[in-house]
């Protein structure tokens, strides 16, 4: 019989779906690092919110702990790496509170249009200043939406119905998704620009960290009014106060902050201001149904091996997993170069099958290359929960199958169709089971997939490899494999090269000066 720990608060209803099951579990919450290790290794599964930290120690003593679940999204408390080291599988519930988040920052963008929070202490404290607290309505107000994914989505829904206009700025909300959400898509500076109120919910990555710097606060409309119950980080909060200081932003309300538990922060205390302690999942209905989700998961995963919303492996059956292996990652692999290279809003992927992987489960290969098309830019997104979040975005999937038709047994190919173009990139399967590029946007090559790459088109005329070489040689990169194909003689041409060390952008900026050089990328795998 499965054995599973409950080590965080959750619902009794979690305990019941174990049981009920066929699974033993015990409720122990509030254990030290200690303790935890002491235990841990009596079990196959531990479901956590976020108090429990799943470290490397404690990892090291899970000698048969097959899966983490995580009621809610976020996996900070979760060395997600070590977990997919030691074999142990990594599930959260993605999904389970987006209405609630999306509740509260309307809730919090009410408190803080009419003061509400200032307004109660001053009327508890039996001052009644009335004159004091001149709200402002929000009907007819522009919301700026940073961030129109699925909760960013629930937000502008629920602006609309309180007769706000809403933009949204979103590289992945296609025009058709924008239309169908009846919101206008607009580049960043355009929101800055022109809305009333902006709210951010956008993953923390490197491309969104301090998204709302000086410089683009900057350009937000003089009293403005901004909301962040997505993620801290997005905000420089310093930037912030000194704008809310001088009154250019007239207020601001946050649920989450750079550093939490934020016992001490530069905006707190600050009149224009109201904080909650990262209450956006915290309600009744949310708790429960991330709770059941979790147990549900954890069970299926423990009794038949299914997989969902796992982060470190792809929806697959113990039966297909050795013949699928190879292929996930080919398909991974195929997604994530698209998607490093793409530079606007996505509208369709179409996937071609052919030979023998077109008879596999190309479900989970679909899920795959989407995940890797996506990862660039969502955090969140996994090999089970890639098509809903590529739905929630308005992109289109299809696949085509085909019997063998060439000279590889199996091949696959990736259209990705954006606002401005069509990129395609294929690859199979080696006999030394290790994925393979075979051919980017029609041009045949062969190049294997490494940590740290370069990525150059460029025109097909002699000097163009010893002018490179020379850039990169001098900024001290080392060229560990070099990989060419044209289209014809004198014409496009692209170079896939692999490097032992990242290309950083000042010597990126040198390749693309060379004469002979279309576009050049870094990307990593």
């Amino acid at each position: 019989m499965p054995k599973v720990l409950i080590s965080d608060k959750l619902s009794p209803a979690a305990a019941e779906i174990f049981k009920n099951r066929g699974i033993d579990v015990d409720i122990k919450t509030g254990l030290s690092k200690e303790e935890l290790i002491d235990i841990i290794g009596d079990y196959d599964g531990l479901a956590v919110r976020s108090a429990t930290k799943a470290t490397p120690p404690v990892l090291a003593a899970a000698k048969n702990l097959k899966v983490i679940g995580r009621a809610g999204i976020g996996v900070d408390n979760i060395d997600v790496k070590e977990a997919t080291n030691k074999g142990i599988c990594v599930m959260n519930t993605p999904f389970g509170n987006s209405i609630t988040t999306a509740e509260h920052a309307i809730a919090m963008m009410f408190a803080v249009a009419r003061q509400i929070p200032e307004a109660n202490g001053s009327t508890h404290a039996g001052k009644w200043e009335k004159s004091r607290f001149m709200g402002v309505e929000l009907t007819s107000k522009t919301l700026g939406v940073i961030g129109c994914g699925n909760i960013g989505s629930i937000v502008a829904s629920r602006a609309l119905g309180l007769k706000m206009k809403v933009v949204a700025f979103d590289p992945f909300l296609t025009p058709e998704r924008a239309e169908e959400l009846r919101v206008e898509k607009v580049e960043l500076d355009d929101l800055l620009a022109r809305a009333d109120f902006i709210t951010l919910h956008t993953p923390l990555t490197d491309k969104t960290r301090d998204i709302l710097n000086a410089e683009n606060l900057a350009k937000t409309k003089q009293g403005v009014r901004i909301i962040n119950c997505a993620r801290g980080g997005l905000i420089m909060e310093q930037a912030l106060k000194d704008a809310l200081d001088s009154g250019h932003v007239a207020g601001a309300a946050l649920d989450v902050f750079a550093e939490e538990p934020a016992k001490e922060n530069i905006l707190f205390g600050h009149p224009n201001v109201v904080v909650t302690p990262h209450l956006g999942a915290s309600t009744t209905e949310a708790q429960e149904n991330v709770a059941l989700q979790v147990a549900e998961q954890m069970s299926d995963f423990l009794i038949d091996g299914s997989v969902q919303n796992a982060l470190n492996m792809p929806s697959i059956s113990p039966e297909e997993a050795p013949v699928l292996r190879p292929y996930v990652k080919l398909s991974e692999q195929l997604g994530l170069f698209a998607g490093q290279l793409i530079e606007s809003a996505v509208k369709e992927v179409r996937i071609e099958y052919e030979g023998e992987c077109a008879g596999y489960n190309t479900q989970a290969l679909e899920s795959a290359a989407i995940a890797g098309l996506l990862s660039p830019t969502v955090t969140e997104v996994n090999m089970v929960n890639a098509r809903a979040v590529a739905e929630s975005r308005g992109i289109q999937i299809t696949e085509t199958k085909r019997p063998q038709a060439g000279v590889y047994e199996s091949y696959m190919r990736v259209f990705v169709t954006t606002e401005k173009q069509t990129r395609s990139v294929a690859g199979t399967v080696f006999s030394d089971g290790l994925p393979r590029i075979i051919q980017v946007k029609g041009i045949n090559m062969d190049a294997e997939l490494t940590s740290n790459m370069l990525y150059i088109t460029n025109e097909d005329k002699p000097g163009f490899i010893g002018s490179l070489g020379t850039v990169l040689g001098d900024a001290g990169v080392n060229i560990a494999s070099f990989n060419l194909g044209r289209a014809e003689e004198g014409g496009d041409a692209i170079a896939l090269i692999s490097v032992d060390t990242p290309v950083d952008d000042a010597v990126l900026e040198k390749v693309r000066a060379l004469p002979m050089v279309g576009q050049a990328k870094a990307l990593a795998f």
